[in-house]
């Protein structure tokens, strides 16, 4: 290799190290929390919670509140109403409890009523709407015809896997479980596992224990950590995959 050659290498390694350094610091001025909401001004946005840039489509944020400690990752679209500018009234929306975390690319469309308890996660590009087209008359086309709403429940402590679309009407136990790729509607009792599309009850927690047995057994978290350690380390695991 020539003088020329590695002085050019060294050159491009620099510049590239100093544009991730300024990719990183530029994430975490423009991340979204209440004392720095930059343009958005949501119903209510908690303590310690987090819209990680770059942001998604986000819209109608006047009717979505956010609890406090909640980690919302990049790209995620959180919307209410059809457009920017629609008038929905004086009841939120969008609802999503604390310590939730959303997953990057993850769509919330709301127009009646989306509530997500405390405690949820999700896995990346998960889908929730409380709408969908009607296509009651067969002489109109679909996307003409006036759209129906039937709210969303999503109860506390559940884990929606990645790609998991949660369609209107949903409603949804505590601690459920919806394998990646499930389409979901319907009731789905406390403490299930659902797969499949349209998803499906596999396994359910029932006082003898589970049903089917787990096939394994769980690693416990270290006792006395705190959601906050778990989204730092999160945090810690998504910044690392930019480096």
């Amino acid at each position: 290799m020539s003088l020329s050659e590695a002085l050019r290498g060294h050159a491009r390694d620099a510049l590239s190290r100093a544009a991730h350094r300024g990719w990183r610091a530029l994430q975490r001025t423009a991340s979204i929390t209440s004392e720095q909401p930059g343009p958005y001004r949501f119903r209510s946005l908690g303590p310690r919670s987090k819209l990680a840039f770059p942001v998604g489509s986000v819209f109608g944020e006047q009717w979505i509140t956010v609890g406090a400690g909640c980690i919302i990752g990049e790209h995620v679209t959180l919307s209410a109403g059809l457009a920017p500018g629609h008038d929905l009234g004086s009841e939120p929306v969008v609802t999503i409890g604390d310590r939730c975390t959303i997953g990057r690319g993850s769509h919330i469309v709301g127009h009646s009523s989306i509530v997500i308890a405390d405690d949820v996660w999700t896995g990346p590009y998960i889908y929730i709407t409380d709408q969908n087209h009607s296509y009651a008359d067969p002489d109109q086309p679909i996307g003409k015809q006036w759209p129906i709403n039937d709210t969303v429940e999503i109860g506390p402590g559940s884990w929606l896997g990645a790609g998991a679309i949660i369609l209107p009407g949903a409603k949804l136990g505590r601690n459920v479980v919806v394998a990646a790729g499930s389409v979901v509607r319907g009731t789905i009792p406390d403490h299930t596992v659902v797969a499949g599309v349209p998803a499906k009850p596999i396994r359910r927690h029932t006082p003898t224990g589970w049903d089917p047995p787990l096939r394994h057994t769980p690693t416990p978290l270290p006792d006395g950590i705190t959601h906050d350690e778990l989204v730092a380390l999160l945090t810690e695991h998504e910044a690392g995959k930019g480096e």
